[in-house]
């Protein structure tokens, strides 16, 4: 993808509205830029490149430097060639970051097939996580209430209707968990299996 140094230009004019008190550099930092390397090192990064040259000019506004668009494009340009491969885009998918469409034509095929794979494998791990944290908390009021029958403020009479409820519940959630935990390892190997061959076709579920 190229970038618009016209749409940058418009980035820096509309960043009062785009940017709050968030400072991407030290005032050392804007004196000493090299403005070249600052955007090959977000390009690596995958940043939006509007957003982030308007923080930066933002940043440097108090220390009366106005960063070299010229040479942060050219560097950002640089740097996107080191992140958009196959590989990085499975690790950015794997850690749940956000994609902001920022590869050129002839690798974001690449770089999206990773992408989606490492991203399926983050969300599936984020559904065994959420299924573990429920039936910790159904633990946690099983074990209220077995607390309460022991020391006498809650008749076992009373609490039984409850802990079945609760029993059948976190039953039901172990066998999803297991069902997930089982996905989550297919999905886990498929990317071991990517990571030593980033060319091959991925199967039709990580395709978005």
């Amino acid at each position: 993808m190229k970038f618009s140094r016209l749409a940058l230009g418009g980035a820096v004019l509309a960043l009062p509205l785009m940017l709050g008190s968030c400072a991407t550099m030290s005032r050392d930092e804007c004196v000493a830029a090299d403005w070249g390397l600052v955007g090959e090192t977000d390009g690596a990064a995958g940043y939006d490149p509007q957003t982030r040259f308007a923080a930066h000019a933002k940043s440097c506004q108090k220390a009366g430097v106005v960063p070299d668009q010229t040479a942060w494009y050219e560097g950002f340009e640089k740097g996107v060639v080191r992140y958009c491969t196959p590989l990085n885009g499975l690790e950015q998918g794997r850690t749940g970051k956000i994609y902001h469409n920022v590869c050129p034509v002839n690798s974001s095929e690449g770089f999206l097939r990773g992408y989606h794979l490492g991203k399926t494998e983050y969300d599936q791990r984020h559904r065994v996580e959420s299924l573990d944290s429920r039936i910790s908390q159904l633990e946690f009021s099983i074990a209220e209430l077995r607390k309460k029958i022991a020391d006498g403020t809650l008749k076992q009479a009373e609490a039984e209707p409850e802990l079945r409820r609760l029993n059948r519940e976190r039953r039901r959630l172990r066998l999803e968990m297991i069902s997930e935990e089982l996905d989550l390892r297919t999905i886990e190997r498929d990317g071991e299996i990517f990571a030593a061959n980033p060319d091959m076709v991925i199967p039709p579920r990580y395709r978005y």
